[in-house]
C-alpha cells in the first residue's frame, strides 16, 4: 500500500484507531464529573434547572461512553495482531495493569451506569446520586490505570528481565508510580475537564445566540466558563511541570519539541520554523532569545541537550513533534483567552448579553479535542523510535505480518470507523441542537419537580 512496509501500516492503523478512541474518554471523563456536579446541585439547591441539564447531558454521555467502549475494545486487539512481540516482551508488566483497569474502573462504570441513566425514580435521589458519583469515579480510575501503563512505557522503572528477555515486575509500586505518571495523570484529567467545559460552553453559547433568556443555556454556559477559568491556568502550570519532568527523563523529546539541534548556550524560544532532520537545523526560525531557557530551565542562561547530542537512530522525528506541540500550546492559550474574556463579561454583567463571546465559545467547542490529539501526537511520536523508551525499539515490536494483510485491515478500520462513529457523532450533534428546556417532561424531574425556579437574571 503506497510502498509502505508492514510496520509503517501497523503504526498508521494504531494511530488511526487510538485517535478515534482518545476523544471519547477525554469527553466522558469530564462529562461524568459534570453530571455528578449537576446531580449534586439539583439535590442541594432544589432548582429544577440542574435536573433538566442532568437529563440533557446524560443522554449525550451515554452515546459518547458507548462509542468509547467499542473503540477501546477494538484498539486493544491490535496488541495481539500487529504488535505481538511487544505484547510478549512487555505483557508481564502491562497486562496486569490493564486488567486492573477493567476490574476497578470498567466494572464500576458498567455496574452503576444503568442506575445513573434509568434509575432515579426507582432507587431514590440519594442512591442515584451515589451511582452517578461512582460512574464519575470509574472514569477517573480508568484514566489512572491506562496512564500508568502508558507512562511506564515512557519512563520504565521497577522492572527486570527473565531468561526469555521479557520485562517482569520487581516492584509494582515503582511500576505504577513511575516518574512521569503523576504529571501525565494530572495533565490528562485537566485536559478532559477542559475538553468537556468547552463542549458545554459551545452548546450553551449556541443556544444563547438563539435565545438569551434560555435558562438551561445560561446555567450551562456559566458553569462551563467557571470551569474554564479555573482549569485553564492550572493546565498551564501542570504542563510546565510535565515539561520539566520530560526534560529530565526524555531530553530528546524536548529537543524535538523545541526544534533545537545544537547545545550552544542560552536557549531561544522558537515560535515557528521548519525542523529539517537531514540538515540538522530548523529553517526559517522565528525566535525570542533566552525565553526558551526561562521556560525549560527556569533560568536566564539555562541549557538543554540538542538533537545532535543523541545518535541519529535514537532521535524522534522533529518536524511532527515540533508542530504538534505548538498546536497544543496554541489551543491552551486560546482557552485561557476565552476564560479571561468570560470573566471580564461576567464582571460587567454581560455574560449572557455578549454575542461575540457566545460565537467564540461555539467556535472553540472542538479546541479541547484538537489539543488532546496534538498532545498525544507530541507524547507518542516524541517517544520514537522506542515502544518502551530506551529499552525496546518499535522496529523490534511488531508482528511478523505481510504489508497487504495490515493494509487490508487498515482500510476496513477506516471504512467502519467513519461509518459507525461518524453516525454516532452526527447523532450527538442532533442532541446538541435541542434546547435543554425543549419538550421537558416535568415528571422526569423527580424530587425537584416542584422546586421554584430562580429568576434567570440570577443564573450566573
Amino acid at each position: 500500500m503506497f510502498g509502505l512496509e508492514a510496520i509503517d501500516l501497523a503504526r498508521a492503523q494504531f494511530a488511526f484507531t487510538v485517535s478515534f478512541h482518545i476523544i471519547f474518554p477525554a469527553f466522558s471523563i469530564g462529562l461524568a464529573s459534570y453530571l455528578a456536579v449537576l446531580q449534586g446541585m439539583a439535590l442541594w439547591t432544589g432548582q429544577d434547572v440542574y435536573q433538566r441539564l442532568f437529563d440533557y447531558w446524560k443522554t449525550i454521555f451515554a452515546v459518547g461512553f458507548g462509542m468509547g467502549v467499542v473503540s477501546g475494545i477494538v484498539m486493544s486487539y491490535q496488541f495481539g495482531t500487529n504488535w505481538s512481540v511487544f505484547s510478549d516482551k512487555a505483557g508481564p508488566v502491562i497486562g496486569p495493569l490493564m486488567g486492573y483497569e477493567v476490574l476497578s474502573a470498567f466494572f464500576l462504570e458498567a455496574g452503576f451506569l444503568g442506575v445513573m441513566l434509568f434509575g432515579r425514580k426507582r432507587v431514590g435521589a440519594g442512591l442515584h446520586m451515589f451511582a452517578t458519583a461512582m460512574v464519575a469515579a470509574g472514569t477517573l480510575f480508568s484514566a489512572f490505570w491506562i496512564l500508568s501503563v502508558n507512562s511506564w512505557m515512557h519512563t520504565p522503572q521497577g522492572y527486570g528481565f527473565n531468561d526469555d528477555g521479557q520485562f517482569i515486575p520487581l516492584d509494582w509500586w515503582a511500576v505504577v508510580f513511575n516518574p512521569s505518571f503523576p504529571y501525565r495523570l494530572v495533565h490528562m484529567v485537566l485536559a478532559a475537564y477542559l475538553t468537556t467545559a468547552l463542549v458545554v460552553a459551545a452548546v450553551g453559547g449556541w443556544h444563547l445566540l438563539r435565545n438569551r433568556m434560555d435558562e438551561g443555556a445560561r446555567t450551562m454556559f456559566s458553569m462551563a466558563m467557571w470551569m474554564l477559568l479555573v482549569t485553564a491556568p492550572l493546565q498551564i502550570l501542570a504542563g510546565d511541570q510535565h515539561g520539566l519532568n520530560t526534560l529530565e527523563h526524555q531530553p530528546a523529546k524536548v529537543a524535538a519539541m523545541e526544534g533545537h539541534y545544537e547545545n550552544d548556550g542560552p536557549i531561544p524560544l522558537l515560535l515557528f520554523g521548519i525542523p529539517d532532520d537531514e540538515a540538522e537545523e530548523t529553517r526559517y526560525a522565528v525566535e525570542i532569545p533566552h525565553l526558551g531557557s526561562i521556560i525549560l530551565t527556569h533560568s536566564w542562561d539555562g541549557e538543554i541537550q540538542g538533537l545532535k547530542d543523541f545518535p541519529k537512530e535514537d532521535r524522534p522525528p522533529a518536524l511532527i513533534v515540533f508542530w504538534s506541540f505548538r498546536i497544543m500550546v496554541a489551543m491552551g492559550l486560546a482557552m485561557l483567552g476565552l476564560a479571561l474574556w468570560s470573566a471580564w463579561a461576567r464582571w460587567r454583567g454581560r455574560l449572557y448579553h455578549a454575542p461575540m463571546l457566545h460565537r467564540a465559545a461555539t467556535l472553540m467547542g472542538p479546541a479541547g479535542f484538537i489539543a488532546v490529539l496534538a498532545g498525544w501526537v507530541t507524547t507518542e511520536v516524541g517517544r520514537q523510535p522506542f515502544t518502551v523508551y530506551g529499552l525496546l525499539r518499535t522496529a523490534e515490536s511488531h508482528s511478523p505480518l505481510e504489508a497487504p494483510a495490515v493494509a487490508t485491515s487498515l482500510i476496513a478500520f477506516i471504512v467502519v470507523y467513519f461509518s459507525v462513529f461518524g453516525t454516532g457523532v452526527f447523532y450527538m450533534f442532533r442532541l446538541f441542537a435541542k434546547s435543554p428546556d425543549a419538550g421537558l417532561d416535568m415528571e422526569e424531574i423527580g424530587p425537584t419537580r416542584t422546586a421554584k425556579r430562580e429568576p434567570v437574571e440570577n443564573a450566573d
